[in-house]
This record gives C-alpha cells, structure tokens and sequence, in this order.
C-alpha cells in the first residue's frame, strides 16, 4: 500500500478484510482480499519474446521504468526483496505499455536489520547468500549467535537489476550452473560470491559499451562500490539519444519456452520461505518441573538419573513451540529436501510429517489438508506437491500461533 501509488508499480484498489469459505475447506477463514490493477500485457520475458526486434533502446526504456519503480521503494526505505522479470508485468500489449513492478510477498522496510535470506538465486546479491551462510552456521551451532547479526541492505535489489538488465540484453543469466539442484550448486553459489561472469562474444559484440558499463557497476559483489539507484538513473545509457536500434539475441532465445520454463520452474523449486521465526524449545531441569508422571514416579520411589532434562509435555507454552517447530521441518522439507543416508527425500517427508502430526492431532486444518494429500497415517499415498503443502502448512503454523497467543 505504501508503494502503489507509483505510475510503475501494481496498483492497490481494495482491500477488503472477509471470511470466505474455499471449495476445499469445512469452513471460513478470514481473509485479507485485495483487489489489485489488471495487468494485461504479460511478463517482461514474454513479452521480449514476442518482439522480433527487441533492441538494446527498448531495453534501456524498460531499465528506466524498472529503476524508477526501485526509486520509490527505497525513498520509503522499503527493499522488494526479489526483483525478477517475472515481477514485472506491462499494462496492456500497446507498444508504449509501461512496466509495472509487483508480488511485494518478500518487501520489507530496511531498518539495517535484513537478514532473513530471501531470494530467487538467479537475482540474489551476495550479501543475501551470506546472510544464508551465517544464519544456517548460527542455527546449526557452528557459530555462535553474533551479538550484532550480519545484514544486509536495499542494495540487494541494485545487484539483482544488474542481472534482469543483463538477462533482457543477452537472453540467459550471467551466474548459471550446469547442474540443476533444489539448492544453490557449489559453482554458482561460487560465481555469485566472486562476482564472476562474462560477456561472450556470440552475444554481445553488437550490445553497446555503455550497457556493459551498467552491468559491471551494478553486479559489484561490495554493495559500496554498487550503484545506487540515483546512480542508475543519471547513467548515459539510461538517457542516451543514440539510436541504440541493434537488434538484440535475448528474444531469439526467449522465444524456446522450453528454456523459459525451466528458468521460472527453477525459481518457484528455490523460493525459500524463511519468514517463520526460530521458535528455540526450552528444556527445563528436573528439579524446576511440574509434571504428574515425575510427581507419580516420586511417590513410587523410582528416580530418573541425575542430569537428565526433560520436556513437560503438559506444560502448553513450551509444547506449542515444540509443535510449531515440527511443522517448520515440514516445510522446510518440502522447500529443502534433504535425507539421511540410505534414505530417499519421499521417506524423510514422511518421517517429519508423523512429527508434525504427533504435536497437532487437535488441528482441524492440518487434519483435513493431510487428508486431501492422502496421507495414510505413516506417510503420503499419493505424489506430493510440496510447495502446496508448504504453503498450506504455513497457514497452519499461522493458525496455531493465533491460538496460543489468544488463550
């Protein structure tokens, strides 16, 4: 809402706050509804592989619309967080259609204290990649948890412009691996860090010096030594009166949704929601806790050994964070598989998935979506979409913590 009253960003009509009832569920939910501007030109990567002559002028128009969007942002303070071309959608199919920028799902107002790892890993910055490093390392316990925790800033978006300006002038990414994985390979990971990437000859010994200068300046792996978006938007390619008419090879490649799809396949598989919070359990020592079956064992004699802790499952602050946790390893399963030796990933969503039930057998919710995904008690009957069960899990988790906050 803070955005939208820009000429290049989706605009807001309503908002309309209602309990509304879906073909799939027993009962409302409320709902925020938001009515949004009808965007009806497509894509920014469809919409250059419609075009047989997409030139470089085209190119340096749709960067300007784009950086101005990016300008009201960060004159708020606000960083969008996961700029890509398929968050740039134009009006309507007119030649002249501006580009509109839009899906705020990952914006947040800069404080200096971004450091949640948002990202599509085509676009990410590597400060977002180290951000990920240090907080899996602080999670993990490899590190200790830093008094003042790494951050990162809306320079973030700047480096990921650099590569959409890059994608739009060559038609392939400048940070890419040849192996296909649900995390970042290694190599591109690498690429991304070091800031390496080239401008092959076949490509772009036709794109003009001055575009290659915007892209060097903005793919800067220090975010001090990157553009600004002020930096952007005074730069001589962005206001250039040559012609700039060269025809450029990105829509040729655009035009292979084969290549298309599996780039925007690639982005859906990464999208790592990591929004939700540690939620750390606290283990009480057995002299502090209240528990029946301790009091009961007591009164019969019989001792747990000392320095064993234990969880008090009847205490309800602490066993609905050890319930919210277990379905945070179910998404983060279906988000980043990973399995044990001799164990497949099916198995281990299976195996955390009899976790979360165990902690949330009370969940209407979590009951009725386990039972639209065949789930059998022991594990999942049928193939899963796990980014749909992620999602629907994350409604739960928000559900449960509405609960225990209001009792």
């Amino acid at each position: 809402m803070m955005c939208a009253t820009h000429p290049n960003i989706v605009q807001i009509i309503e908002v309309f706050a209602n309990s509304v009832q879906f073909p799939h569920e027993s009962s409302p939910r409320a709902r925020l509804l938001i009515v949004m501007e009808m965007m009806e030109g497509g894509e920014l990567f469809h919409r250059i592989s419609q075009h047989r002559h997409f030139t470089e002028k085209q190119a340096s128009q749709v960067t300007k619309q784009i950086a101005l969007a990016l300008q009201h942002c960060h004159l708020l303070n606000i960083a969008h967080r996961d700029l890509k071309p398929e968050n740039l959608l134009f009006k309507d199919n007119s030649l002249d259609a501006p580009v509109k920028l839009c899906d705020f799902g990952f914006a947040k107002i800069d404080q200096g204290d971004l450091m949640t790892p948002q990202f599509t890993p085509y676009y990410v910055a590597p400060q977002v990649l180290e951000a990920q490093r240090r907080h899996q390392k602080e999670k993990s316990g490899i590190i200790p948890t830093s008094p003042t925790p790494y951050t990162y800033n809306k320079s973030c978006d700047l480096w990921s412009l650099g590569v959409i300006i890059y994608v739009m002038l060559c038609g392939y990414p400048p940070f890419y691996s040849k192996h296909h994985s649900r995390t970042i390979p290694k190599d591109m990971r690498r690429k991304i860090m070091t800031g390496s990437f080239e401008f092959p000859e076949e490509e772009w010994s036709q794109i003009s010096e001055m575009a290659k200068d915007v892209v060097r300046k903005l793919l800067k792996v220090k975010p001090e030594e990157r553009l600004t978006i002020e930096g952007v938007l005074d730069h001589p390619w962005l206001n250039s009166t040559e012609a700039l008419d060269n025809v450029l090879p990105s829509a040729q490649l655009m035009m292979d949704k084969a290549v298309v799809a599996g780039i925007q396949q690639a982005h859906a598989e990464q999208l790592a929601n990591m929004r939700i919070q540690d939620l750390k359990v606290s283990l009480k020592p057995l002299h502090s806790v209240n528990n029946p079956i301790l009091r009961k064992r007591k009164l019969l004699g019989t001792k747990p050994k000392d320095g064993v802790y234990i969880h008090d499952r009847e205490n309800g602050a602490e066993d609905s964070n050890v319930a919210l946790e277990k379905l945070r390893d179910v998404i983060a399963q279906c988000i980043l598989p990973q399995a044990g030796k001799g164990e497949n990933e099916d198995e281990k969503l299976n195996e955390v998935m009899q976790e979360a039930w165990k902690y949330n057998r009370e969940c209407k919710l979590l009951r009725e979506t386990l039972q639209s995904f065949s789930w059998n008690g022991r594990g999942f009957t049928d193939k899963v979409d796990r980014l749909k069960l992620a999602e629907i899990v994350k409604q739960v988790i928000e559900e449960q913590t509405m609960s225990h906050e209001s009792q």
